[in-house]
């Protein structure tokens, strides 16, 4: 079983994550059943998409609230423990190109694809 993983995300925080501001919103305010409702509408539309890696990545580009938006998402390659554990569980029980459902970390409310 793998020691590392690569994964890009799609972030969306709510006033209760651990760092309420983004580099799209200065101070967050939405609630996290909004976030999730976001995230749920986020997914939808990508499990549609006909290049899912091509989809993922323009759209984190524009509304992932983490600075790996820059990188369409892609946080790169990480090993057990470098990451919160709902998120790193998340990834290490996906497939290669299989995306998450909706994941829920002190960060805020996730959607990953794993890439590698």
């Amino acid at each position: 079983f793998a020691m590392s993983v690569r994964a890009s995300h799609l972030l969306v925080k709510h006033r209760d994550s651990r760092r309420p501001s983004s580099w799209k919103e200065p101070t967050v305010t939405r609630s996290k059943e909004e976030a999730i409702e976001m995230v749920s509408a986020f997914r939808a539309q990508l499990a549609a998409a006909p290049d899912l890696p091509a989809a993922f990545a323009q759209l984190a580009s524009q509304e992932s609230h983490c600075s790996s938006a820059k990188q369409g998402g892609d946080l790169g390659p990480f090993g057990k423990g470098q990451m919160q554990k709902a998120f790193e569980d998340a990834t290490f029980a996906l497939q290669v190109g299989e995306m998450s459902g909706i994941v829920d970390s002190d960060s805020g409310i996730h959607i990953i694809l794993r890439t590698a």
